[in-house]
């Protein structure tokens, strides 16, 4: 999937240099709203720490130093710095790198209390030390169990594969990322917004969007009041 891309129609003002709004079906519009389900630790393993702005790419960096001999014995940094998203939103994560840990990532439960797990196998089993049957370790290997998954079949309608929104309509994104239905009405009511009063000023370009770009709205959504235009507009001057 990493050479997936998606297809997006701009409308730009060319005039002012700027993106007035997308044309975006159910794929861009699920990849925008997943950006909300991201953990804080997340964006900044995406953006790279050297391109965050403020302290908290400071704390990131010193918990990564942080020895792990003064972490509590049921928790481990990874938990924190290397966090997965767990909403069940497939369809616009080839938009950004994988940040699941390997496959080969094993799990460790303790056998008194096997419904709790840990990446660590010398956790200690904080239910065994507080229901009084001493001290135990997470020391037993969990077996993963092979599964298919047919949910993102490509029989299966695009309105039925899960993510935010339906696949039925036309989404319309402004350039500072509002999302609403595409209808004549707020078309024209954004170009009243913006005063646009000369429809040749207006200019339609199709753009496409991979992992790059994934990244690129990502960090855009955090710095800039208009996304779209600080992402695209570049590549097309």
């Amino acid at each position: 999937m990493s050479s997936s891309k998606i297809s997006l129609k701009l409308l730009i003002d060319s005039k002012h240099n700027k993106v007035v709004f997308a044309e975006a079906g159910k794929d861009f519009v699920d990849f925008l709203l997943s950006l909300l389900a991201l953990p804080v630790g997340t964006v900044i393993r995406l953006l790279t720490k050297s391109t965050m702005i403020g302290c908290i790419a400071n704390l990131y960096g010193s918990l990564e130093k942080l020895d792990e001999s003064y972490m509590q014995p049921n928790q481990n940094k990874d938990s924190i710095l290397k966090q997965t998203i767990t909403t069940q939103v497939t369809n616009p994560s080839f938009l950004l790198p994988d940040t699941k840990k390997p496959e080969n990532r094993k799990l460790y439960y303790c056998s008194n209390h096997p419904g709790y797990v840990s990446d660590s196998q010398k956790s200690v089993c904080s239910h065994c030390r507080s229901q009084g049957y001493g001290t135990g370790y997470m020391s037993e290997e969990v077996k993963f169990a092979d599964m298919n998954d047919s949910s993102t079949s490509t029989d299966t309608p695009s309105s039925e594969q899960g993510g935010y929104v339906k696949g039925l309509v036309t989404y319309m994104v402004t350039g500072d990322l509002s999302v609403s239905p595409m209808s004549m009405v707020s078309g024209v009511g954004l170009l009243n917004k913006f005063d646009i009063k000369d429809f040749g000023v207006l200019e339609e370009k199709v753009v496409e969007l991979g992992i790059n770009e994934g990244l690129e709205l990502l960090k855009a959504s955090l710095l800039s009041k208009d996304a779209l235009t600080a992402v695209f507009l570049p590549k097309l001057n």
